[in-house]
C-alpha cells in the first residue's frame, strides 16, 4: 500500500517572538534510529533550551513517541506528533530544538510553534510517495524504440535500465495495480512485436502528486 513521508533529510528554522525555533527531521526505519537521531541533534545544539521530540513508525503509524523536554505538559510533543498525523507522513522523526529568547508565548503559543515548525519543515522538505513497483522486462527491436521510448514518457513510465544487443531490453518499473494493463497498451502499440516478462518487485519513491 502506497504510503507517504519526507523527500529528505531535512531543517527548518524560524524565530517566533525572539525564540528560535529549528526542526530537524529524518527518514527513519527503526526506533533505533530516532533515538540516535535525537542524540545527535541534542548534542549539535546542546546550548539549546529544549529539544522536544515526536516520531512515528510503521504502515499504519504503531509506533508513537513524543517528548515535551520540559516544557509544560502537552505543548510540544504532542503537536509535534499532530502535525505529522494530519499531513500523513510516516516513518518519520521530527526535534524541534528551541532557544529561548526571553519571551513566554504561553501554552497556546508554544503549540502553535511546535506545530507550525513541524509543518512548515515538512512542506519545505518535499513528500514522496513510496509505492510497490513491478520491473517488466521489454524485449523489442531497434525500429520500435523511439515509439516505446515516447510511449513511456507520455505515460509517465520510469525506465530502469535500457541495454542493446541484438534487440533492445529496456525495463521499466509499473505499479503493481497497472502491470496488466500496461503491458496490454504496450502489446497493441507494437503490434505484438515485443517479448514481455515481469521481473522483481520493488519500493520505489514517487514524486507526490497533491
Amino acid at each position: 500500500m502506497p504510503y507517504l513521508t519526507i523527500a529528505r533529510n531535512f531543517a527548518h528554522e524560524q524565530t517566533i517572538k525572539k525564540s528560535r525555533f529549528i526542526c530537524s527531521l529524518a527518514r527513519i526505519s527503526n526506533e533505533n534510529e530516532a533515538q540516535s537521531f535525537i542524540a545527535t541533534i541534542t548534542k549539535q545544539e546542546h546550548k539549546a533550551n529544549h529539544h522536544c521530540f515526536a516520531y512515528q513508525l510503521g504502515p499504519n503509524d504503531e509506533i508513537q513517541r513524543e517528548s515535551d523536554d520540559g516544557e509544560p505538559s502537552g505543548t510540544a510533543g504532542v503537536p509535534i506528533l499532530q502535525s505529522l498525523q494530519l499531513l500523513e507522513v510516516h516513518d518519520v522523526v521530527a526535534v524541534v530544538t528551541r532557544y529561548f529568547g526571553g519571551i513566554k508565548l504561553g501554552a497556546g503559543g508554544l503549540i502553535r510553534a511546535y506545530s507550525n515548525s513541524t509543518s512548515d519543515a515538512v512542506h519545505a522538505a518535499g513528500l514522496v510517495t513510496i509505492i510497490e513497483q513491478a520491473t517488466l522486462n521489454l524485449k523489442i527491436a531497434y525500429a520500435d524504440h523511439d515509439a516505446l521510448i515516447y510511449f513511456l514518457k507520455k505515460n509517465d513510465l520510469h525506465v530502469a535500465d535500457e541495454q542493446y544487443g541484438v534487440d533492445v531490453l529496456v525495463s521499466i518499473f509499473v505499479d503493481q495495480d497497472k502491470v496488466e494493463a500496461v503491458q496490454n497498451k504496450i502489446i497493441n502499440l507494437l503490434q505484438n512485436r515485443i517479448s514481455i516478462s515481469v521481473g522483481d518487485s520493488h519500493f520505489n519513491e514517487v514524486p507526490y502528486e497533491n
